[in-house]
């Protein structure tokens, strides 16, 4: 199939529609509002419903609502809006509905700038809503990518009954480049939900009933260690992860989404001056890739964590190397992009200080 120059956004909603999303609900901001442009123009010619709701809080509750018929259904919104999502995200958690949510990051906090941020990954990862509840988080960092998880995200959302999010930003979803959609058929994706779906009574079909609330406290424990067993099982088949130059490396930065893209051509540059640096990507930041880093740390010195906020993912890299080696941050924030040269003087820095390497 041939390639096509598409901004990130525009990518990610042609893709929810070959994914086979039957229902989009949302509302504008900045970054993001191509992807509703797009969907309002092409869903419903193809076979889909497109509602622009009065408010973020108003569409994630009408995500609720329709992902209860077990259809393929989505939202997406940028930073300020995700905030207004938090408490209808835990109630489909917990009524363990599938559906696709995409949060294309601005700088924040409060309404912040316009420009791509990673401010939210605490959000993201830790479950930003009330109560024990975790999404599988997919983080792209291409258009190709930000179009091919569209995929991924609504085949796990399915497979797991749990909300999927997409982690992007303003960058990646304003940026053009070529994108390739896969072949993809909606048919053979399909999951059976009758068994739960809220179908109406029908001959041989039972009344199904979909709720968060569970008053008894027994009942309130027994659906929450359900719940956990369910995220420990995703945490066992779902991990994925980028590794870039580690096979020889002394030293490691860590980075996701577009963060990564600067900190691969970081390490490019280190390697150009004799210095063994690699990168692991996260791809999923919830599965987070804890293994992996912890075998990277008996193999290096240090690591660098590159992230356009005030240090978030390294909390989380640093229970994963638990103290095996130094782990130092470098951020940007407030919509400010790390730069490979400023980067590139941080393992510089670090060569210096702990190997006295000639540095060219």
């Amino acid at each position: 199939m041939a390639k096509k120059l598409m901004k990130g956004n525009e990518a990610l909603a042609e893709a929810a529609i070959r994914a086979g999303v039957k229902g989009y609900f949302g509302y504008p901001i900045t970054p993001q509002s191509e992807l509703l442009e797009y969907l309002s123009r092409e869903l419903p010619q193809r076979g889909g419903a497109f509602l622009q709701a009065e408010s973020e809080v108003a569409a994630i509750n009408m995500v609720y609502g329709a992902a209860g018929v077990g259809e393929r259904v989505m939202t997406s919104t940028s930073s300020p809006g995700f905030s207004l999502m938090q408490e209808g995200i835990s109630y489909i958690a917990c009524a363990e509905l599938p559906c696709l949510l995409v949060n294309v990051m601005r700088g924040g906090p409060g309404l912040g700038t316009i420009q791509p941020s990673q401010g939210d990954y605490f959000q993201a990862v830790k479950g930003g809503g009330h109560g024990d509840y975790k999404l599988p988080v997919l983080a792209p960092n291409s258009v190709q990518e930000m179009a091919e998880f569209v995929y991924d995200g609504f085949d796990l959302a399915d497979k797991y009954r749990n909300p999927v999010l997409i982690l992007s930003d303003g960058a990646l979803g304003q940026m053009m480049e070529a994108v390739e959609f896969p072949d993809y058929d909606v048919e053979a994706h399909k999951v059976d939900h009758s068994d739960w779906a809220t179908r109406g009574r029908r001959k041989g079909h039972d009344h199904n009933v979909i709720t968060s609330l569970y008053i008894q406290p027994d009942k309130m424990e027994l659906i929450n260690q359900h719940l956990q067993e369910k995220y420990r099982l995703i945490e066992a088949n779902e991990v994925r992860f980028e590794s870039i130059m580690t096979e020889d490396a002394d030293y490691l930065l860590v980075a996701f989404g577009l963060s990564s893209r600067v900190a691969h051509k970081s390490v490019e540059m280190a390697r150009e001056k004799g210095l063994k640096a690699g990168l692991l990507r996260p791809i999923t930041l919830f599965p987070f890739p804890s293994e992996i880093l912890s075998q990277l740390a008996d193999q290096v010195s240090g690591m660098l964590v590159v992230e356009m906020n005030t240090g978030q993912m390294v909390e989380d890299v640093r229970l994963a190397v638990s103290g095996k080696v130094p782990v130092q941050f470098y951020g940007r924030q407030g919509g400010m992009i790390p730069q490979p040269d400023a980067i590139l003087h941080e393992i510089e820095k670090y060569y210096e200080e702990h190997f006295a390497a000639e540095v060219n």
